[in-house]
Parts: C-alpha cells; structure tokens; sequence
C-alpha cells in the first residue's frame, strides 16, 4: 500500500502535546505517514518549558539525510529551529534534496509565554529559510516580531504584513488570526495575486497546547496528498478547529491542555 509521506523538522514536546509529538499525531491523523528530524530536546508540560536541550547542526543533518535517501517525501514541515546553526543545517539540506513542499511554522513563543527562538536565529529564518519556504505560517506576534512592528489590529493591517513578509522570499504567507479579538478567529493566506480569508467560530477553550504546530503539519498532509494550496490550507483549518472544538473532552495536564488530534476516531 502506497502512502504520502511527509517529514517534520522540529523540537519535541515530552508532554506530547506540541512540537514533532504533535507533528506526528496530524500527520497519522490526515492519513500521511510521518518521519521526523529532531532540532531540540524540551522539558515541558502543559504549564510551561523548564529546559531547552539542542541537537547538534551535524545530527540535524545526518537525521535529515537518511530520512530522504530511503523515503519518498512529498511535503516538508518545518518548527522550532533554535539556533542560528541549526537552520543552516535545514536549509544545507533542503538544497541538498529540494522537497517540492516546504511549510514554515516560525516558533518563536510557546502557548504558556515562554521564549523558543534566540534572537540570533530570527535574521537566519527570515534570510535564509524563508526563501526556500512554500509557505510560512506566524500567528500574529510572529508576524509582528519578524518585521519589529506592533501587532496588527485590523485587517488591513494583516494584509500589509503579510505582504512585506512575502518580501522576504517565501510565495505566500498564513497570518493565523487565534491571537486576535471577535466571534471569529480569522487567517489570511496572502500571496502575490490573492489574499484569501478563512474564518472560523473562536471557541472557548484554555486546551490549545500545539495548535500551531498542528495546523502546519495538516497543511503539510495535504500537499503531501497532492492537495493544492489553499485547499490543503482549508482542510488544516478545518480539522484543527474541529481539534480544538473537542478538546475539552481529554484531561491532561493542569495547565494549557492539548487539542484533541483524534477528534476524528472516538
């Protein structure tokens, strides 16, 4: 039996609710199978990120290599990369390889606050992995951060964002609107010709531990899958809203809960 397969480059979560944990439990959950690089160790749980453990650039490589000299992959999704040193790695091996999909999540903050990205790395994402993206994904503060601006309000402040983060190579950019205010959480995927809006319900909920890692990863199932790009943007949205619609029915943890990735299957 054939199966897409696609491959998450990113930290891993020991709560398992975030990071390559959460990358894996999108990808079999959206019927893609999952490989994995490993950038960073974390110590977490629901309530905050206690330590941070790098692997070392020559270990991200050689973990990157032997994924892509076996498997077939049709999609790359790519999370918290730490250290300057370590995105040199990624980007070494995208060229290497030249997967035809590449999701970029910028993790830059954790849900609980905490700070996942040393500043000297911010000026390696935008120069030096952004253009090899197919797409990057920042919520709101990423955005923000990226261009040292304040965090936009309207969306006419979103649309002129994400322009000027196309500018820094990528073809199009996903501003996820979950930081922001209203009825309705609101994402914009913007590229040259288009801004599209997709809105959904904003659902009371504290359990939305790895949403963003989660969102990325589903629309990396889906251009896996062959799906085109906003359809498979479409479809994460849709699967991670009805996530979080469900999470309330796990217990884990006493902090921010995961969102239910299985939703599907109970």
């Amino acid at each position: 039996m054939s199966i897409p397969i696609a491959l998450t480059i990113a930290g891993s979560d020991s709560s398992g609710g975030a990071g390559i944990q959460a990358d894996l439990k999108t990808f079999a959950a959206c019927g893609v199978y999952g490989a994995s690089a490993i950038t960073a160790l974390t110590a977490q749980n629901t309530t905050g990120v206690t330590g941070i453990h790098d692997v070392p650039a020559d270990f991200i490589t050689a973990q990157i290599d032997a994924v892509f000299s076996d498997l077939d992959v049709k999609a790359v999704k790519i999370g918290m990369v730490a250290r300057r040193e370590a995105i040199e790695a990624i980007v070494a091996g995208l060229g290497r390889w030249a997967p035809k999909h590449v999701v970029v999540d910028p993790v830059m903050v954790a849900t609980s606050g905490d700070r996942l990205l040393s500043p000297d790395a911010i000026d390696a994402l935008r120069t030096k992995l952004f253009p090899r993206a197919s797409l990057i994904t920042p919520n709101l503060p990423e955005a923000a951060a990226l261009l040292n601006e304040s965090i936009a309000e309207s969306g006419q402040d979103i649309e002129q964002q994400g322009r000027r983060l196309l500018a820094m190579g990528c073809p199009a950019v996903l501003i996820k609107g979950g930081h922001g205010h209203g009825p309705e959480s609101t994402d914009y995927l913007i590229d040259a010709s288009a801004v599209i809006r997709l809105a959904a319900p904003r659902i009371a909920t504290g359990n939305t531990h790895g949403t963003g890692c989660s969102l990325s990863s589903a629309i990396a199932a889906g251009l896996a899958k062959g799906r085109d790009l906003e359809t498979a943007v479409r479809d994460a949205k849709a699967y991670v809203s009805a996530a979080i619609a469900a999470a309330d029915r796990l217990d884990v943890g006493h902090g921010h809960g995961p969102i239910h990735h299985f939703h599907a299957f109970d």
